[in-house]
């Protein structure tokens, strides 16, 4: 038997959970820190690292008080994060700012800037990333806080995400060549891979913008996937977090990655990690490249396959906002939904709200809602919100199949299908394909698999996931409500491309707002 520590840091808390290599989850316990925005920018999104630490330490305590456990016994702690969020840092590994957080978006400029490069001199690095590099992502976010923060640069060190940042203060790493970096991490976001020794060429990123002379070289250090150790817990952590010091640390990871393997992913399966935004995560057993999808890198979920990322820059942000607007909240505003049928509404909702991550990757657009009339409501707007995030994340399936990914299982993972069975039914329709949720919430419980691994626990991922992982409930398609979402989805996907895509051809939508009303009309049983 053996009981480990699993942390998650999502976008407003960390969640602790305590896993018994025998009885699986013994408890969990969370707290929050502050999100920091400007209502004039609404692109700028940071948090304090001493504000996460200060919670971990919190959530940590509150777990072993409410489970009787002594932190003594607890023989790994593994974490996962949010990423791209970035800190630059000293030469000490004191932060100089605050996260960038992954929804900071004020990077859009040097975004556009290095893959404009990329095409221009045929950077290998950008087909890894879908053609497109990301304003949510590394290199664009530090480039940005380079430009804006002329008096800080002289101290500037290094720059770290979120995962390998805070493995690094637990262990008592003080130097940043000492400190280890994600696999997941660096191969997702900051363009890294083997294959081209590691980050693009110091002359590609002078050219991007001379601020980035010498930080190739200051970003570099072990690199690895998350069967390997980033340390080992520090003495004077371990005396706040209540733990044993010495215990093994696994190198990070994303949450949503980590995510995936606690909800069972395996080859085969796609898991939609549904939460303020979506991600998306699967499994191949070999490499392809896939156009507009965000990441591909081997090792990054699973040590042993390669990893795919894509996803939706909002979801759950976007039912908080209508929610927001009409004066109440999700829960409440959720009422009665399951009556509604498949296209009722007559709405046509696309989930831009936020911009699009994924396969567009356009920070740039905004949302947009067809088919209003005068008796239109905000729970009818709610209903087609859920729709189109549905519509969102097949057009991504469809995608990521297309170029050899296998879906043959879809899990909705995260906390949002947990508590939303009416999500996870129109997911189900729109995919026309059964939908997995796990049975109880799996935050923090893949943390809790490669600590246990760490450990020594398991000797594979899959050992540990057969006695980790909660069992499935499994929602079936409904006939009916297929039949109205194939009528739907070609508008979506039209709407979406002519809107969206700058390759598209022009193409009339006179008959779009008509097709909405008839579909509508048939779905209420008018026809």
């Amino acid at each position: 038997m053996a009981i480990v520590a699993g942390a998650d840091f999502g976008t407003l808390s960390v969640r602790v959970t305590l896993l018994d290599s025998d009885r699986g989850r013994l408890g969990t316990a969370s707290a929050s820190y502050p999100l920091n925005r400007k209502r004039d920018d609404p692109d700028f999104a940071t948090q304090s690292h001493t504000a996460q630490m200060d919670a971990l330490v919190l959530a940590t305590r509150e777990v072993l008080a409410q489970t009787g456990v002594n932190g003594a016994d607890v023989q790994a702690f593994a974490l996962d994060t949010t990423g791209s969020s970035v800190v630059p840092v000293d030469a000490a590994m004191q932060p100089l700012d605050d996260y960038y957080l992954w929804c900071d978006h004020r990077a859009l400029n040097e975004a556009q800037e290095i893959t404009a490069l990329a095409h221009e001199r045929n950077l290998e690095a950008i087909e890894w990333c879908g053609g497109v590099y990301s304003h949510e992502w590394g290199w664009a976010k530090l480039l940005h806080w380079l430009r804006h923060n002329p008096e800080k640069r002289a101290y500037f060190a290094s720059a770290f995400e979120h995962c390998d940042m805070v493995a690094a203060t637990l262990s008592g790493i003080t130097s940043p060549r000492d400190a280890k970096r994600s696999v997941c991490a660096l191969g997702h976001k900051w363009l890294w891979n083997p294959k081209w020794d590691g980050f693009p060429p110091e002359e590609f990123l002078i050219a991007v913008d001379p601020l980035l002379t010498g930080v190739r070289e200051k970003l570099q250090g072990e690199v690895l996937t998350s069967d390997h150790l980033a340390g080992h817990l520090d003495t004077a952590w371990a005396e706040k977090l209540g733990l044993r010091a010495g215990i093994p640390i696994p190198v990070g990871a994303f949450d949503a990655h980590w995510d995936a393997i606690g909800a069972g992913c395996r080859e085969g399966d796609v898991v939609n990690v549904v939460g303020t935004s979506t991600c998306i995560i699967a499994m191949q057993p070999r490499t392809s490249l896939i156009p507009g999808v965000c990441g591909v890198v081997p090792g990054s979920v699973h040590p042993q396959y390669t990893g795919v990322e894509a996803g939706l820059s909002a979801v759950g942000d976007i039912f908080d906002a209508i929610a927001r607007r009409s004066g109440t909240d999700v829960k409440t505003l959720s009422q009665g939904l399951d009556t509604f049928r498949a296209g009722q509404t007559g709405l046509l909702r696309l989930s831009w709200d936020n911009g699009d991550r994924t396969v567009l990757v356009r920070s740039d657009l905004g949302g947009i809602t067809l088919g209003w009339n005068l008796v239109s409501t905000a729970q009818d707007e709610l209903f087609a919100a859920i729709e189109g995030t549905a519509f969102h994340t097949r057009i991504i399936l469809e995608r990521m199949a297309e170029y050899g990914v296998p879906v043959e299982r879809v899990i909705n993972g995260g906390g949002i299908p947990q508590h939303n069975p009416t999500l996870n039914q129109i997911y189900a329709n729109v995919f026309n394909k059964p939908v997995l949720v796990p049975a109880s919430s799996t935050t923090s419980v893949g943390a809790g698999i490669f600590a246990q691994v760490a450990a020594g626990s398991f000797a594979t991922i899959e050992d540990a996931q057969a006695r980790m992982c909660p069992q499935h409930k499994v929602y079936e398609p409904d006939p009916d409500a297929v039949v109205i979402y194939e009528q739907l989805y070609p508008l979506y996907r039209r709407v979406y491309e002519s809107f969206g895509d700058r390759r598209a051809a022009p193409q009339s939508f006179t008959e779009v707002l008509h097709d909405l009303r008839e579909i509508a009309a048939r779905s209420r049983g008018a026809h």
